[in-house]
């Protein structure tokens, strides 16, 4: 009995010793984090508990209303695009590339590219590895069923997920995040 609680003793003064260290290596990194890393974070990590899947994790999805053609949508979210100052820079038909290759009809897939060139150039500023985030691209995609969805990065990591980005950066990219979310939920529901 002395032997397992001597065991125990040691065990939980070897876990101690470790959480110490781990805070005193982390915590000076982490101070410099934006505040609300650890809640993006926590969110991130449910979705990827939920899904099993990375990409959907790190993906925002608004279903397309019933009714509404491709046409609809596009047209929807290239008009929500001017009335927040986006420019619609550009499309990739990628169900027509499947058909150029394959010679079969494929279901409906779509990548729509929007932009704040402002915004974009301060991000480059910046970092250029933010390039990778532009220009800010909506799919619309067909599924087995015929049912349409809009999807789009998650850009809350690129915003929280890291140091904290310098104020005015944060507050274009914040914008950013709230333009593309507001074309999503409005061309998903056909709104002008």
């Amino acid at each position: 009995m002395r032997f397992a609680r001597n065991l125990l003793a040691i065990i939980g003064l070897l876990s101690v010793l470790a959480l110490g260290y781990g805070y005193l290596r982390l915590a000076p990194a982490l101070a410099s984090f934006d505040p609300e890393f650890a809640r993006v974070y926590a969110e991130l990590g449910q979705r990827l508990l939920d899904s099993g899947d990375p990409g959907v994790a790190m993906m925002w999805s608004v279903p397309v209303e019933d009714g509404l053609t491709t046409e609809d949508v596009i047209e929807s979210m290239k008009s929500l695009a001017i009335s927040h100052n986006f420019l619609f820079v550009g499309e990739s038909p990628f169900y027509k590339q499947i058909q150029a290759i394959t010679g079969e009809e494929y279901r409906y897939v779509n990548f729509l590219s929007f932009c704040d060139a402002r915004i974009g150039r301060m991000m480059l500023e910046y970092r250029n590895e933010y390039s990778g985030f532009m220009p800010c691209r909506i799919a619309l995609v067909e599924d087995a069923e015929g049912n349409l969805k809009l999807y789009s990065m998650n850009l809350d990591l690129m915003i929280y997920g890291g140091k904290e980005l310098p104020p005015d950066l944060k507050a274009s990219a914040i914008r950013v995040r709230e333009t593309i979310r507001a074309i999503m939920e409005g061309g998903a529901a056909g709104e002008f």
